[in-house]
């Protein structure tokens, strides 16, 4: 099957089967599509539909999945073996965080460089990463062949930040600043907004305790 013809929902559950995978011991050598399903609390007919979709051999009947197999074949799906260059803009305490997160290349992406504007910042490195004046983006992004772009500024000049990362060549950005970008139909935006995640866990803990509040 082709990657463009994949779900949103089941592109998410991908990692989410290959993080279960790597916290197997390792004397387990073999699992199913109803164990997965089991261990994460998901549908057992939709577990087996997304791992025939990224494995290569398929499970065997009785035996099910090779673990080693089925990690592999899923890191090769989710591009984990060749990761994609990306530059970040912005290095400020977020930015600077996830220039300092050293996982990233194991999910298939590196940062090879960060741009800022504070002269301070200007010339100096976090994690071996070199900052670079925001500036330079127009030079080095298409030298390097660089589509990838994360975005970690406050939203007042978001918009104007996007626009020099298209003009750079950056088809992809992730986005972590609060503006909602407007951009042409074929760049990929995705917004990582904190708030909303925090509305969610909020408001889930809320419900929770009134569940529990109605059974006492």
């Amino acid at each position: 099957m082709e990657k463009s013809s994949i779900s949103k929902p089941t592109l998410q559950r991908l990692p989410v089967y290959l993080n279960y995978l790597h916290s197997l011991p390792e004397s387990v050598k073999m699992t199913s599509a109803t164990q997965v399903a089991l261990a994460l609390g998901l549908n057992e007919v939709q577990v087996r539909k997304d791992l025939s979709i990224a494995s290569r051999c398929g499970g065997k009947p009785k035996t099910g999945y090779s673990v080693r197999q089925l990690a592999e074949d899923l890191e090769e799906f989710l591009g984990y073996h060749h990761p994609k260059e990306a530059v970040l803009i912005g290095v400020g305490k977020l930015g600077s965080a996830l220039l300092s997160f050293k996982g990233f290349q194991q999910l298939g992406m590196k940062i090879s460089c960060a741009f800022d504007n504070d002269p301070e910042k200007i010339g100096t490195e976090v994690n071996h990463i070199p900052i670079y004046h925001i500036q330079d983006m127009k030079k080095i992004c298409p030298e390097r062949q660089i589509q990838i772009g994360i975005l970690t500024t406050s939203p007042e000049p978001a918009q104007e930040l996007c626009r020099l990362m298209l003009e750079s060549g950056i088809l992809a950005i992730w986005n972590f600043s609060t503006a909602l970008l407007n951009v042409p139909e074929n760049i990929i935006v995705h917004n990582e907004n904190l708030a909303v995640s925090l509305a969610m866990i909020s408001y889930q803990l809320d419900e929770q305790q009134k569940k529990e509040d109605t059974s006492c």
